[in-house]
């Protein structure tokens, strides 16, 4: 067995010699060939392509496939970057577009009205978002605003740009809690629009708020505008909250127009305390005497005839 594996190595060996050494004379030809100018090597070249390109098809496909592969990548890339930029110009558009409506109503009703004291402007407290507690039983955020420095006080508004996004609850000297509009603690007075029906939105951990205790539902419609009403002083009016919708259960609900997925910077609104009303003179006016003490004697005759 050992000298038929010696035989056959003896003989291998030198074909494999015999193998390329000829490889090399070929290879050398062609080097040669293509590197020789004259009309009848290039026509001889111009042959050999002709005849051995369209066969070689099969051997492209590979590289083909990967080339149309690699730009599919690219252009997915591409997509994708192209997909997050529109995205961001939709959410400017979105604002722009509720600037534009609330500008609009605000211009619809000082042309019905005249000499209307507004409210002074709300100045705005913008903060970082540091940490999300959402869990299934709390909808919270963490801001970096706290009373000592910015004066943050409990119970003030806070919106995202677009919409109303929560209220803060719960303020530190550098930090400050805000409770979502979906926390199931969490009730807001709303005004639906264009029927002016006033409602309350109650939280309850889910993404779509309830509309509850609508004054007459059936003017109610899927897709009127939902805004602050006011009411009890916790928010001031007219404050974007969100978009009604007719949940499967057939409930109404809302679609908050803050984009919560994408809750990074915030803006409290610093709302001025209304001024409070001590006693009940300066609106009732001062008792007058009793009336029979203010007749004179004519009219007390008068008044008995």
């Amino acid at each position: 067995m050992a000298r038929q594996s010696g035989t056959s190595e003896e003989y291998a060996r030198p074909i494999r010699r015999l193998l390329v050494g000829v490889l090399v004379l070929v290879l050398f030809a062609f080097f040669l060939l293509w590197r020789v100018d004259s009309p009848r090597a290039e026509r001889f070249r111009a042959a050999l392509v002709d005849a051995v390109v369209p066969s070689m098809d099969w051997a492209l496909v590979p590289v083909a496939r990967t080339v149309e592969m690699v730009q599919g990548v690219q252009s997915y890339a591409r997509l994708q970057q192209q997909n997050q930029d529109l995205r961001r110009e939709l959410q400017q558009m979105k604002a722009w577009k509720e600037a534009a409506l609330q500008l609009e109503q605000e211009n619809a009703k000082l042309l019905d009205l005249n000499k209307v004291k507004l409210d002074p402007a709300l100045t705005v407290v913008t903060g970082q978002v540091l940490a999300d507690s959402g869990s299934p039983f709390r909808q919270s955020v963490l801001l970096n605003v706290g009373a000592a420095r910015d004066g943050i006080m409990d119970g003030w508004a806070v919106t995202d740009g677009l919409g109303l996004v929560g209220r803060v609850s719960g303020v530190g000297q550098k930090s400050s809690r805000v409770l979502l509009l979906t926390d199931s603690a969490s009730r807001v007075p709303v005004n639906i629009q264009p029927s002016g029906q006033r409602a309350m939105l109650a939280g309850d951990n889910s993404a779509l708020p309830v509309l509850e205790f609508i004054e007459i539902p059936e003017e109610v419609r899927p897709g009127d505008r939902v805004v602050s009403s006011g009411d009890g002083g916790v928010f001031p009016a007219g404050l974007l909250v969100g978009n009604v919708v007719l949940a499967r259960d057939g409930r109404l609900r809302l679609r908050l127009s803050a984009d919560y997925e994408r809750l990074e910077y915030l803006r409290v609104l610093r709302t001025q305390r209304s001024s409070q009303v001590d006693g009940t003179s300066d609106l009732i006016g001062p008792l007058l005497p009793e009336t029979g003490a203010l007749l004179d004697d004519d009219d007390q005759e008068a008044a008995d005839g």
